[in-house]
């Protein structure tokens, strides 16, 4: 007969893998974010998208989906076609981001950031899309989306030349997580080579703050848990 002692030490060494493994697997510590103008990357633009489905059948007669990125790409006529189409499918116009508007959403982003006491690390407002990356916190990633895209929206409805009522986001976006400095040290270049690509003119923000190795910087707490993952450190109990 299995003691009851044995039972409790099973229970406790599930409790502790389990434990181990949201240690190991969770220690996120930034959120690159990405997200679109409204109407642009449509569920069925021809480079693929994440969506499973369409809501509108007016949308879908534009073409079928294709969940993920495609292996083969379009080429650039091609998706300049697809979205020549697509004002006559949306509700609201397809409006790109201009110069004077993207000085409007920097500005908003400047001050949700300083209200909400993030730390961004790079930062790209493009004309159809934007990159944002941003330290670990209380905040989900889903949230700092929201509040990003909420406070540049009211500020382009209360200044911005386009309908107060215009979207100007095409849906909440998406996230991927860095969990090592390694992957915040790729992420920033590649962020902030994102106009350049497209010939504009490279960006700078005052409200992006230079990397600082952030959790293994110097005046960090070496015991705390970020520190110690990323140290390599065993979990302990």
């Amino acid at each position: 007969m299995v003691s009851e002692n044995k039972f409790v030490r099973a229970s406790d060494n599930r409790l502790r893998f389990r434990a181990m493994f949201v240690y190991h697997r969770s220690m996120v510590i930034a959120h690159h974010l990405i997200w679109t103008a409204y109407g642009w990357w449509l569920p069925n633009d021809p480079r693929g998208s994440t969506s499973h489905s369409i809501r509108q059948d007016i949308v879908a007669s534009l073409g079928e989906i294709h969940h993920g990125r495609k292996t083969v790409q379009p080429s650039g006529w091609e998706i300049r076609a697809f979205y020549n189409k697509a004002p006559s499918v949306l509700k609201h116009a397809l409006l790109t981001i201009s110069p004077d508007e993207r000085a409007i959403i920097a500005a908003s982003f400047a001050e949700t950031i300083a209200a909400r006491k993030y730390t961004g690390y790079a930062c790209a407002i493009m004309g159809d899309h934007v990159h944002m990356l941003i330290r670990k916190h209380r905040d989900t990633a889903e949230q700092m989306i929201a509040n990003l895209q909420k406070s540049s929206r009211d500020a382009l409805a209360r200044h911005g030349p386009r309908p107060p009522d215009h979207p100007v986001w095409g849906g909440p976006g998406w996230k991927v997580f860095q969990d090592h400095p390694d992957d915040i040290r790729r992420t920033i270049p590649y962020i902030e080579d994102n106009p350049v690509k497209m010939r504009m003119p490279r960006q700078q923000w005052a409200f992006i703050k230079d990397y600082d190795g952030w959790p293994l910087h110097e005046g960090h707490n070496p015991n705390s848990p970020y520190a110690k993952r990323q140290r390599g450190e065993p979990f302990k109990k």
